[in-house]
């Protein structure tokens, strides 16, 4: 198995993918939930952002990344926002499915919407965008943890909760 030298900051390129795909998952979200009207797809653009600045604060100001360009960007935003926190309670994090559920309601929200609007009035447009929706929340975020962000991650070295909660044996 080959042994990868994780970063101490990432490479432009890869964060920049990282960060398009979650723009891009946000902005779809709120296409599709712009079907009931402006407001809903605005509410669902304050969520995505309430839910970055949450992660900020509860994770990325422990994160050995605090500072630096992490995979996700939010390294380097996290310090305009928050002080920095303590790595040990980083390490000694527990991560359960309660915790995910913000970041899983990202999908969520626009995917229960945009049923409901099919189920309205069908429209092979707003099919589509579901379907990219999917693509782009599994396979994107998929492709950003495993070949990105998890691959490469000096944090891992140290702890992290999120590689013990999903690599459970």
């Amino acid at each position: 198995m080959e042994t990868l030298k994780p970063y101490e900051d990432y490479p432009a390129p890869m964060v920049a993918v990282a960060v398009l795909v979650n723009f891009a998952l946000y902005a779809l979200g709120a296409s599709i939930l712009s079907g009931f009207g402006i407001v809903a797809a605005i509410l669902y653009l304050m969520y995505c952002f309430g839910n970055e600045v949450h992660v900020m604060k509860m994770s990325c100001v422990d994160c050995y990344y605090y500072g630096k360009w992490c995979a996700l960007g939010r390294g380097k935003v996290a310090p305009l926002l928050f002080k920095r926190g303590s790595p040990e309670r980083f390490i000694s994090k527990t991560i359960s499915w309660k915790e995910l559920l913000p970041d899983m309601l990202v999908l969520m929200i626009p995917l229960v919407g945009g049923i409901a609007l099919l189920v309205q009035g069908f429209s092979w447009g707003l099919l589509l965008m579901l379907a990219v929706l999917l693509t782009l929340s599994f396979g994107g975020n998929y492709f950003v943890r495993s070949q990105i962000a998890c691959k490469y991650c000096k944090q891992r070295e140290h702890g992290c909760p999120a590689e013990r909660f999903f690599n459970k044996q």
